[in-house]
């Protein structure tokens, strides 16, 4: 399997909530990411502890995610950049 399957396809054996893949929200014009990411706290404003959802966000939307990262409420486990409604993942971390 190339890496850019790789990439395309969640972890397997956790069902992804939230958008699907071909939701309306990935071919709006102000939309510019699409994350797939687990909920970590029970107080987190964005799902519920221990689901995986996937979402597509407009820039403002994705600055809030990363803030929800920091805060330690959400673990981003996939993110790609959406171009009229185009995903392009990032790559994933080498290391040596």
């Amino acid at each position: 399997m190339s890496i850019r399957e790789q990439l395309k396809q969640p972890e397997r054996g956790k069902n992804i909530t939230g958008h699907e893949e071909m939701a309306l929200e990935r071919f709006m014009e102000e939309t510019r990411h699409m994350i797939i990411y687990d909920v970590l706290e029970w107080e987190c404003p964005v799902g519920d502890k221990g689901e995986r959802i996937r979402i597509f966000l407009s820039d403002e939307g994705y600055e809030k995610a990363l803030e929800s990262v920091v805060r330690g409420e959400m673990k981003i486990i996939k993110h790609a950049k959406v171009r009229r409604g185009d995903l392009i993942y990032d790559a994933p971390e080498r290391t040596l």
